[in-house]
């Protein structure tokens, strides 16, 4: 989810927390957990700071270690030990036990959408990704603003937040089923369909589609019950030619294909370079696939210049790439 919901799903937690009765009766606790459960909320994404260093470090790592199965551990742990370091008087077990489910919650939430996450590290690198939720959902967050408006003009917090928990158990149960309908409704209408890559969208009615058969890539959108096809490409695995291995040793195509799961690959020959092009099928916007991988090389293979992310026009990526060689 983005920042903004993980903060306001941090503050709902501590005012859950209300209902706990060592919490509920003692304010320094209480304060205690609120801090632990919005910090906790926010940890997993602290590899943000990745983006400092390049787009492929925090492409290829983002929700990747600080959101695994040790993570889920040791976060909970440095941030309760940091409070209880200001506030000794708080029961450690409890503030530990709300700042584990901030941290928890936090990762499972994201299991949702469609970047996903690395949830099951170290004993599974791969990625989880349901595409049941967009990234920023309004019904969530707007729900959560509500509640603690609620709360701020004298509504008990915890029954408050824990009515709203219970809706929102219900609404994901429905944008399950939601989606599942989509992907059954695209493999009636494509049977020989392998792979259904589904990721919602800021609507409710509307999901990004890629449907692949073992020829061909479909680029489509489901839009209240309707599946509309854009493109349609051949599908072509990634050949293993001297100019495709070279540019698969870049690390910002490296990143992109530890990420996406369904694309097309081009290579266009020019005068003085070699140009290969990843373009991730699951974002297209207004005719445009904004999520790619590009690899500049020279006739012998060596590697002049690359770059991988979100790019709106051929201009930008010029840019960056012109950037990227300097």
């Amino acid at each position: 989810m983005d920042t903004g919901t993980h903060v306001v799903m941090g503050i709902g937690l501590g005012g859950l927390a209300t209902l706990d009765p060592v919490v509920g009766n003692d304010p320094a606790l209480a304060q205690a957990v609120m801090i632990g459960t919005i910090i906790g909320s926010q940890a997993p994404d602290f590899d943000t700071i990745l983006k400092l260093k390049n787009n492929a470090t925090y492409i290829r790592n983002h929700r990747g270690m600080t959101h695994s199965i040790p993570a889920v551990i040791i976060w909970p742990l440095l941030i309760t030990a940091g409070i209880f370091f200001f506030v000794p008087e708080a029961n450690l077990l409890h503030l530990w036990l709300w700042t584990f489910l901030a941290v928890f919650l936090h990762v499972f939430v994201d299991l949702f959408n469609a970047y996903g996450t690395q949830g099951l590290a170290p004993f599974s690198k791969r990625w989880i990704a349901f595409g049941i939720i967009n990234i920023f959902d309004p019904f969530i967050f707007f729900s959560h603003i509500i509640a603690i408006i609620l709360w701020r003009y004298g509504f008990d917090p915890g029954y408050t937040f824990l009515t709203l928990y219970i809706v929102l158990i219900f609404y994901y149960i429905w944008r399950t089923n939601a989606r599942h309908s989509v992907i059954k409704h695209a493999k009636r209408i494509i049977p020989d369909a392998t792979h259904v890559f589904i990721s919602p969208s800021f609507k409710w009615n509307q999901w990004h589609l890629v449907i692949r058969t073992r020829q061909y890539l479909y680029v489509a959108e489901s839009r209240n019950h309707q599946i509309n096809f854009f493109e349609k490409y051949e599908f072509i695995p990634i050949p293993d030619t001297p100019l495709i291995n070279a540019a698969r040793k870049d690390d910002n195509l490296h990143a992109f294909l530890s990420f996406s799961p369904t694309y097309r690959w081009e290579v266009e020959e020019k005068k003085d370079y070699n140009e290969v092009r990843f373009i991730d099928l699951r974002y297209r916007s207004k005719g445009h696939y904004p999520f790619v991988a590009i690899v500049k090389l020279d006739h012998d293979y060596n590697i002049l210049s690359s770059y991988t992310g979100w790019v709106y026009s051929e201009e930008t990526l010029k840019k960056k790439l012109e950037f990227a060689t300097d």
